[in-house]
């Protein structure tokens, strides 16, 4: 498991980069509640944004159990995840986290995911939008079977 980012996680940031980091940590850990906890009920996760495989009509997946469905369709079928987040610009109750995601699939498939991904929360910590910016051809391009182990 591992989360690298550019800031000191341990020191005071701002409440969207806080969930931010809760969110990676919780996918990392395969803590799919831990995960939810951090939406608030009517949260939106657009990942990636727009229409894609994940969201035929590109609105989101709205609530919480749209978004537990969003798991099991895509976290729940990685084996492991890698964050590497290269830079992050908090401004308000959003931050814009720019790095790459590293999946390590079944039979040691591996795809790196570079984009954007931008949080907001709301007064009370809690993520109300998670919209990620990746283009699936792009991230495809990038798959390769590394061995399995």
């Amino acid at each position: 498991m591992a989360v690298t980012v550019p800031w000191d996680p341990e020191a005071d940031q701002p409440a969207a980069r806080q969930a931010a980091w809760r969110s990676m940590r919780a996918v990392t850990g395969g803590a799919k509640q831990e995960w939810l906890a951090l939406f608030a009920a009517d949260a939106v996760v657009e990942d990636p944004v727009g229409v894609s495989g994940f969201d035929p009509e590109g609105k989101g997946h709205h609530g919480h159990e749209a978004i537990g469905a969003f798991w099991d369709m895509t976290i729940a079928n990685v084996e492991r995840f890698e964050f590497v987040i290269r830079d992050s610009h908090a401004a308000g109750d959003e931050v814009a986290n720019v790095g790459t995601i590293t999946t390590f699939l079944p039979g040691g498939y591996r795809v790196d995911t570079d984009g954007v991904f931008v949080y907001r929360v709301g007064e009370d910590g809690l993520i109300r939008s998670m919209r990620a910016f990746w283009e699936v051809e792009r991230a495809m391009a990038t798959a390769r079977q590394v061995g399995t182990g």
